[in-house]
């Protein structure tokens, strides 16, 4: 299991036991973490799961690319460390993982 923290845009924060293998939004869904919608299911098409990711994790990570950054330029509150947690695998290296709920506009 893979430690995650989710902050809300108050400041309050849920920690998680993530499964290695599944989405980041998943682990979201799971312990329903509030803002993370996840309309589409994991498809990359609504931008529902959109987090930023925390900058100690950021190079980790690194920025959204193709269908995911074709969604995101949807998003409100885009931010350079924006991602869709439904293109985030969790794995044993991102053990402490940090990402913050986007505010809704």
């Amino acid at each position: 299991m893979v430690h995650i923290t989710f902050i809300q845009p108050d400041g309050s924060s849920k920690s998680m036991q993530a499964v290695a293998g599944r989405s980041l939004m998943e682990a979201a869904v799971r312990h329903n973490v509030a803002g993370i919608a996840a309309e589409c299911g994991g498809s990359c098409s609504c931008g529902t799961c959109h987090v930023h990711v925390d900058p100690a994790w950021q190079e980790r990570l690194g920025a959204a690319g193709g269908d995911e950054a074709a969604t995101l330029d949807y998003a409100s509150n885009l931010q350079p460390n924006s991602r869709l947690a439904c293109q985030i695998v969790v794995g044993e290296a991102l053990d402490g993982l940090v990402v913050r709920v986007a505010a809704a506009a």
